[in-house]
Formats: structure tokens, C-alpha cells, sequence
């Protein structure tokens, strides 16, 4: 509602009459035409629900945002210029670090880059392992999205049942690598080691008990009239407006975009995974929530046919290149031969030489188009290294979504992009 001022209002006075909590910076601003009054408030950068450092400058006329302006950069830590300081095989942790929700999505993206660069092949096994662990890593990251969503709009309980879901998947990381988040599992030359002992009917009894879980979140939120009076017609993009703006992954395909890398651009043996991409209508925040919620089924499915290969390979399989001069030697190897303690030695010191090129990796992360660019110039570091992340691109179609909408509805649009502030300052 606009508000016609009689006379101005001091800006005490006017943070009382709007309801604006003390402490958030406030201006005032009034059209010289029409003497009608709008208030510009700062969202963040320490707000919960922009869901990390994001702050948003909000024109508002009353509760309605007349204009909404992103700004970034409060967790820029330099990370492509880190990587390109480092060698090869230590500049993968700093992937497990940029968006810390998907680590092993970007442990493979950029593996890949480096693997065209030094043309390896990796053994099957290791492309089925990075494909299982690729898709607990997209329901992990899916289950803290569905958790936090659901409680910036005030549906509390599954916050707790989802973050019951992630904390599975987590000791399923921990277990094969000793690590919860920042595993750096997947490698150039294929994954750091095979599954241990019993992990993988540990996986097969998450997988068994997970169906049941999405059944239950849909119970709850699906039909619920006041999920859906939340959600429904709320930040509505369209098809085009989503291809102009960059928009990737889930934020994409329900404004009705069916693109996905794992069909399009099949990697890591994805061409012999059978699954469905799941595509919207309408573009809104709903659609974004029912294309999210089927892609966990989607996942779940590709990861009991990945499991199932996996098994039949059998324990003997190799899931890293053989060349020692890529992957470092078993260890016990390094007991009896000289020539491994060598390239073990060689390799975490000094690193290996790419030929001179370019490469990019790229993979279809939890929030989209994931790659890394890879540049060499023949040394033991990368000469430049690129991040192209999806929450960039995401991000830049809030302010259309949020114009014209309440206050309320930014948190909600916010949740439903998925955004990792990581991603987005690199």
C-alpha cells in the first residue's frame, strides 16, 4: 500500500509505523511527483534466511518491494587464485571448500578438467563409485535445501526429519573416507580408495529406507494449504526470462527447461544409468519444490543401480588409473618396491606436468551446471582455474522474482533457488 504523508516523518517514527525491527538500517525516500513515500531497508548480510553472507537492498512501498538489489562478495576468499598457487593434486581440497553443500560434485568436475588435460581413463568401477557418491552427495545436499526452506517459511518439523536423512548421509562419507563434508574422495586419476568393509550394505540399508522418507515429506507438505497458499504463483520465471538470466539446474527445469548434463551430456558413465529428468510448468516456488522432491527419487534410483554394478564388479576391481605417475601407488607397494616409494614421493611434492591446453570438467551439481576450467602451461600448477557455479546465475533472477511480491515472499524465493553464498564469492 503506498502512504501519503501529510508531513515527513522522522525515521524513528517511521520504523515504529512499519513495524522495522531497531538496528536495520533504514532510508527514506519520497517521489518529488507524486509525494508518495518509499523505505529502503538492508536484507542481510547477516540475516538467516538469505541462507549465508547475501545482502539484499529492498525498496519496499509498505510490505510490497518495489526493487530488490543482490550484493555479494562478503565471502570472497580468492579460491581460483588459491588453486592456481598450488599443485594439481592439492588444489583439489579447495573444490570441497568453494560450495561446501556438494563436494564431491565439484571433486568431479574438477578431476575431470585435470584427467582430459593428462588424457586418463579411469577404470569403470571408479566411474560407478563417482556416480553413486555423486548422487548420496545430491540427496545430502537436497535434504539441508528441503530443511532450511521449510523453516524460513515455518514448517518446522521437517527441518528435523531432514536433517535426520542428511546426518545418514553423512556417516555414509564418514565412513569411506573419515570425513563428513570435505572429503575429497574423488581424484584426478579416480577416487583416493575403494569401499571399505561394510560400507556398501550400509549404503543398500539407506537406500532401502529412504523411499519412505520422500513419501513423508510430500505427506506433509504437498496438499498443505498453507504450503501451498506459500509457495504456489510466488517468484514466477519463465522459460525464457530462466535461459537469459543463466538459470541451471532445478531453478531451470521448473520454469519448464528439460536440461540436464547426466542426459544431455552424459559423464562418469551416467549414459548407462536409466532415470527421468524432472521439468515444471509454471516456474514458480512450488514447481521448484516438486521438481527437487522427485529428483531425490530420481537419485535414489540411480544410486541403487549404480550399488548393484558396483557389487557385481566385486572387490578386486581397480577404481584408479593404474599410471603412477597420476595416482599414487597402493600402499603396499611402497613395502617392496623402490620404484613406487618414487612416484609416491614425486607425486605429493613436486606433482605431475599436464601438456600444455585447456580443459573443463563439467557436471549437473545439486543447484545446476557445475564446471571447473582448467588452463596449463606445462608446469605442476595450473597456469588458470575457473569456477562456473550455478548459484551465480541462479541469483541473478531474485530481483524479478521478489518485484511486486510481500516481504514474506523474499525469504520464500530466496529458499527456493538454493543459493551457497560459496558458490557465488570465489
Amino acid at each position: 500500500m503506498t502512504m501519503q504523508l501529510s508531513k515527513p516523518l522522522e525515521l524513528p517514527e517511521l520504523a515504529r509505523k512499519n513495524n522495522i525491527p531497531s538496528g536495520i538500517e533504514l532510508e527514506r525516500f519520497i517521489d518529488p511527483e507524486t509525494d508518495q513515500e518509499t523505505m529502503t531497508i538492508n536484507m542481510g548480510p547477516s540475516h538467516p534466511s538469505t541462507h549465508g553472507v547475501l545482502r539484499l537492498v529492498l525498496e519496499l512501498d509498505g510490505e510490497t518491494v518495489v526493487n530488490c538489489t543482490p550484493h555479494i562478495g562478503y565471502l570472497h576468499t580468492g579460491i581460483e587464485k588459491t588453486m592456481e598457487n598450488l599443485s594439481y593434486y592439492k588444489a583439489l581440497v579447495l573444490t570441497d571448500r568453494e560450495d561446501y553443500l556438494s563436494n564431491l560434485c565439484n571433486n568431479l568436475a574438477y578431476s575431470m578438467a585435470v584427467e582430459k588435460l593428462m588424457n586418463v581413463t579411469i577404470p569403470i568401477k571408479g566411474q560407478y563409485m563417482r556416480v553413486l557418491l555423486n548422487e548420496l552427495e545430491r540427496i545430502a545436499s537436497h535434504m539441508l535445501w528441503l530443511g532450511t526452506h521449510c523453516l524460513d517459511i515455518g514448517a518446522m518439523s521437517v527441518f528435523f526429519y531432514s536433517w535426520q536423512d542428511r546426518d545418514r548421509v553423512l556417516e555414509i562419507k564418514e565412513h569411506l573416507s573419515g570425513v563428513r563434508t570435505k572429503t575429497s574422495w574423488i581424484c584426478p586419476g579416480g577416487l583416493r580408495g575403494d569401499a571399505p568393509t561394510g560400507w556398501l550394505e550400509r549404503v543398500q540399508e539407506f537406500l532401502d529406507y529412504f523411499p519412505a522418507r520422500i513419501a513423508m515429506y510430500e505427506t506433509l507438505l504437498t496438499n498443505n494449504p498453507i504450503w501451498i497458499e506459500r509457495t504456489r504463483g510466488v517468484g514466477i520465471i519463465s522459460g525464457e526470462d530462466a535461459i537469459a538470466f543463466g538459470m541451471a539446474g532445478p531453478s531451470l527445469r521448473a520454469s519448464g527447461v528439460n536440461l540436464d548434463l547426466r542426459k544431455t551430456n552424459p559423464y562418469s558413465s551416467y549414459e548407462e544409468f536409466e532415470f527421468d529428468v524432472a521439468v515444471g510448468t509454471y516456474g514458480d516456488v512450488y514447481d521448484r519444490y516438486r521438481v527437487r522432491m522427485e529428483e531425490l527419487r530420481q537419485s535414489q534410483a540411480i544410486c541403487v543401480q549404480a550399488l548393484q554394478k558396483v557389487i557385481k564388479m566385486g572387490p578386486d576391481s581397480p577404481v584408479r588409473t593404474s599410471d603412477r605417475k597420476i595416482a599414487p601407488p597402493p600402499r603396499e607397494e611402497l613395502d617392496t618396491s623402490m620404484e613406487a616409494l618414487i612416484h609416491h614421493f614425486k607425486l605429493f611434492t613436486e606433482g605431475y606436468h599436464p601438456p600444455i591446453g585447456e580443459a573443463i570438467g563439467a557436471v549437473e551439481g545439486p543447484r545446476g551446471e557445475k564446471a571447473y576450467y582448467v588452463v596449463s602451461d606445462g608446469s605442476n600448477k595450473p597456469y588458470r582455474a575457473r569456477i562456473k557455479g550455478p548459484s551465480f546465475y541462479n541469483l541473478q533472477a531474485l530481483p524479478t522474482m521478489v518485484q511486486g511480491r510481500l516481504v514474506a515472499d523474499v525469504v520464500a524465493m530466496i529458499g527456493s533457488i538454493d543459493i551457497v553464498l560459496g558458490d557465488i564469492d570465489r
